[in-house]
């Protein structure tokens, strides 16, 4: 449901330095920039709220298109969101960057006006403005997601809760001495903590865990306190939900959260949106559905269209394009689902995760998998990552141990790897360079929807009044009128629509005043030249309506063909002339 809109606002900035690259935006801020943006380009940009968060915040999402050349409702759509994650900051920063590009690149590139005179653009820069705030406060607290308690309203009575305990403003981990420990310093590099050998004794040991208070601290055991906010806003979504028993932080039943409802409510009163891309971080690459099933089980037809647009992405941003299910599970015999997955298994649109930012890569370590490096991978990979930050991050990627007394544990260090800017998002003077890559790969995938057109419209006199009027449209999109094979299977979207409208004295003799056509192909499932398969139909992008009717000579009969997904096409036929 849309909350809240804003008019026209005003605001001098100019769109070269429209939004800030180097740095994280609190939702205030956010909103004064968003609200600048939309007031400095009023023909091509409007701003409304989804919906409220869990605390209250509004939703912020920005319509882009040209609003002379139509309604966005009228034109096919593509749909990106961001930051559904609390600490994954770095998607607010894309997919502003996306706004910016758009806006600034009207009238200036030819893709960029292309795509908003005909297509429309819903950028939503923070699903989850409750979790970004508490990521960002001066004394922050790092969660999954959401804010609100789950899956019970208590606190954590006994155990460790991640804390910036020394108020520096970051969360680091401890080292605490412990024979017993499973981890010791690196022989060559002490900074760096290594896994004791499994059959090794005699060394210097240590236990790490995160920075934070223990509570009820018995002197013996140190249990992690189960977070009081666990849920994950990325589960709730409805293809194929799983109780939490089955899948962490799925929340009390599909679409319970209020971030999650007002995103899936709005892509469904937006029947236009072909396709979309969800910004998350981080691990440098693309991922595509299934999450949950084999390539095998996808219309063959729907992957290579998948395959197509993986293919342009790695071209554009250097990150691999991979399934989740066969590349991307947090455990081998586990399955995760998301957004991406609802929005192409329920309604058959497009849809792509982008993991923003790889420091691996960055440091040259280029022989990794994914999810298994996090489990385990080279001591040689570590000491590169090091050396990069060293170089790179200013040091500020890796944090030298130092003392401090801990008022449960007593003496322990506090240092190591500076995760949220090292790991979850990119060091800030690497942010823009890393965010830049992927405006582009959005707007190919944007320009290859669906669009309806006219092709032809031909008069013909029958004698005492009476005319045929054939009303010809086509397809001049890369995909069919309804997107994909998969929402064919489930006829999520009618065919096309085609309407005439009579003045008065004017009679309809034969056809309906509205009929549903046939859905349109695209371009995307030509074969070769040297391909032994024979095209069914060479014009499948194209369809004709016929009707006849009684009028004078002179008379203007209005023509519109119309689709949920492709756009609308309209115009008027002069009889006799």
């Amino acid at each position: 449901m849309l909350v809240a809109t804003f008019g026209r606002m005003h605001f001098s900035r100019q769109a070269a330095a429209m939004f800030p690259y180097d740095r994280f935006v609190k939702f205030e801020e956010l909103t004064s920039l968003l609200k600048a943006a939309v007031d400095s380009h009023p023909s091509l940009a409007r701003m409304a709220s989804i919906g409220n968060s869990y605390e209250g915040r509004p939703i912020w999402y920005v319509t882009l298109t040209n609003f002379s050349t139509g309604e966005p409702l009228s034109k096919p759509a593509f749909y990106v969101d961001a930051n559904i994650h609390a600490t994954e900051l770095a998607g607010s920063v894309a997919a502003l960057k996306l706004i910016d590009t758009l806006l600034s690149g009207y009238g200036k590139r030819e893709d960029v006006t292309r795509l908003l005179d005909t297509r429309t653009m819903y950028v939503i820069p923070r699903v989850n403005p409750d979790g970004a705030e508490w990521a960002m406060a001066n004394h922050p607290k790092y969660i999954r997601s959401s804010v609100r308690p789950y899956p019970y309203n208590e606190d954590a009575i006994e155990g460790l809760e991640a804390e910036d305990i020394d108020g520096d403003g970051r969360i680091l981990m401890m080292r605490i001495r412990d024979d017993n420990g499973p981890w010791k310093k690196h022989p060559t590099e002490p900074r760096l903590m290594i896994r004791r050998d499994p059959v090794e004794v005699g060394g210097e040991y240590y236990r790490i865990v995160s920075e934070g208070r223990v509570k009820a601290y018995d002197g013996f055991n140190l249990p992690v306190a189960r977070p009081k906010t666990g849920l994950d806003l990325n589960r709730n979504f409805p293809e194929e939900w799983r109780p939490e028993s089955a899948q962490l932080g799925a929340g009390d039943f599909p679409t319970s959260e209020p971030e999650v409802r007002a995103c899936v409510e709005f892509i469904n009163k937006h029947r236009n949106i072909c396709g979309g891309v969800f910004f998350h971080t981080w691990s440098g690459v693309l991922l595509r559905p299934f999450g949950t099933k084999a390539d095998d089980e996808m219309p063959p037809e729907d992957l290579w269209v998948f395959q197509t647009q993986g293919k342009k992405g790695e071209e554009l941003t250097g990150y691999p394009a991979v399934s989740v299910f066969h590349d991307f599970k947090y455990h081998p015999k586990e399955v995760i689902t998301g957004t991406q997955d609802w929005l192409y298994t329920e309604l058959g649109s497009y849809a792509w995760v982008v993991e923003i930012w790889c420091p691996m890569r960055e440091a040259g370590i280029t022989n990794y998998k994914y999810i298994d490096w996090f489990r385990n991978h080279p001591i040689e990979d570590d000491l590169k990552l090091l050396k990069w930050t060293d170089e790179v991050h200013q040091g500020n990627g890796y944090v030298n141990w130092y003392e401090f007394n801990h008022p449960e544990l007593g003496q322990v260090e506090l240092g190591g790897w500076n995760r949220f800017h090292t790991f979850s998002n990119p060091p800030a003077h690497l942010m823009e360079k890393e965010v830049e890559k992927f405006p582009d790969w959005i707007i190919f995938q944007a320009l290859m929807s669906p669009q309806l057109d006219l092709h032809s419209t031909c008069v013909t006199p029958l004698g005492t009044d009476l005319w045929r009027i054939d009303f010809g449209i086509q397809n001049t999109g890369y995909l069919p009128t309804d997107v994909s094979k998969l929402t064919r299977q489930k006829k999520h979207v009618r065919g096309v629509i085609g309407e005439i409208t009579l003045p008065e004295g004017a009679t309809l003799i034969e056809g309906k005043q509205r009929v549903e056509g046939p859905q349109l192909e695209g371009r995307n499932n030509n074969h070769t030249l040297v391909s032994f398969f024979p095209g069914a139909n060479a014009t499948q992008d194209r369809h004709r309506f016929t009707w006849i009717v009684r009028a004078s000579a002179g008379t203007r009969i209005a023509l519109r063909a119309m689709h949920d997904r492709a756009g609308s096409v309209q115009t008027v036929a002069a009889l006799g002339s």
